[in-house]
């Protein structure tokens, strides 16, 4: 784990570091904010994972959440959105599959199955590393996520609820089985046996008996171009529904799908993230 950038922000560090993954077979680059609180002491931390053509950086530099988590004595964790590097298989005509589409899966197909493996990434490899190496909170999570990522953020927290306190999307992708972004990816990294597409899709897990640990917190902009054909949330508020499983989902008035819609409401998840952190189990 080599730390390859050090900024000063909000009274505590942004930081980026690079290792060599087991999981993915290549080098993998993260970032990690520090609060001010983490000087002192261990601190809980929300994991961000990232959408479609994004790397860490996008939210690290657009969504203003490092201020919330300065205030709110939260780490923020903000995993890479799949491997990476001249070995690693790539679509470069496509930006949905490929590098910047890993789309949190464990990949079982080639020629990806080598590498793409962000599912366990960002559930095992990756928590344990910072863990053991930074002032977090051993198994002390939260997990929120954009677009393809709000897709991996709610998967993770369905087949993984035992890993986190409380969690949040952005716009997720939330029945990719059923659009043409879950159909393009799920076929090349999974094959043609949709049983295993529903183990990465939430409203598949839902309707299966999955259950996340607390109510999910889910914002959807009204004005968002992806809403019709891409995200479907309407479809994991009717599993929810069906299956008697909290959701909070609320649908804003207006928004796009942009990180001006992200950083509108960044603060009420952070928040929401932190009741969860620092409420006594």
């Amino acid at each position: 784990m080599e730390q390859i950038e050090r900024i000063k922000e909000f009274g505590g560090w942004l930081n980026r570091y690079r290792h060599a993954s087991d999981a993915c077979n290549c080098l993998m680059t993260f970032s990690v904010y520090l609060p001010p609180a983490a000087d002192q002491c261990p601190v809980p931390a929300v994991y961000y994972l990232s959408g479609l053509t994004c790397t860490d950086d996008n939210v690290r530099v657009k969504a203003g959440a490092q201020r919330y988590a300065a205030e709110l004595g939260l780490a923020l964790v903000m995993p890479d959105t799949s491997p990476r590097g001249e070995a690693v298989p790539d679509a470069p005509e496509r930006y949905d599959l490929g590098q910047g589409a890993g789309f949190y899966v464990n990949a079982t197909r080639g020629p990806w199955a080598a590498h793409y493996r962000m599912f366990d990434y960002v559930t095992e490899e990756l928590p344990e590393l910072v863990e053991a190496n930074l002032p977090i909170v051993p198994g002390l999570r939260s997990v929120t996520g954009h677009s393809m990522g709000g897709h991996g953020t709610l998967v993770a927290a369905l087949r993984r609820p035992e890993l986190y306190r409380s969690v949040s999307a952005f716009a997720p992708i939330c029945n990719p089985v059923a659009v043409a972004w879950g159909e393009g990816c799920f076929g090349a990294y999974l094959g043609h046996d949709r049983a295993a597409w529903a183990e990465y899709d939430a409203t598949e897990l839902v309707r299966a008996g999955r259950r996340f640990s607390g109510p999910p917190l889910i914002d959807q902009g009204t004005a968002d171009e992806f809403l019709a054909e891409q995200l479907h949330p309407e479809a994991l508020e009717a599993a929810c529904l069906d299956q008697g499983q909290p959701l909070i989902l609320r649908r804003q008035p207006g928004y796009d799908h942009s990180y001006h819609f992200i950083a509108s409401f960044i603060g009420e998840h952070l928040a929401h993230h932190a009741e969860a952190l620092t409420r006594r189990p």
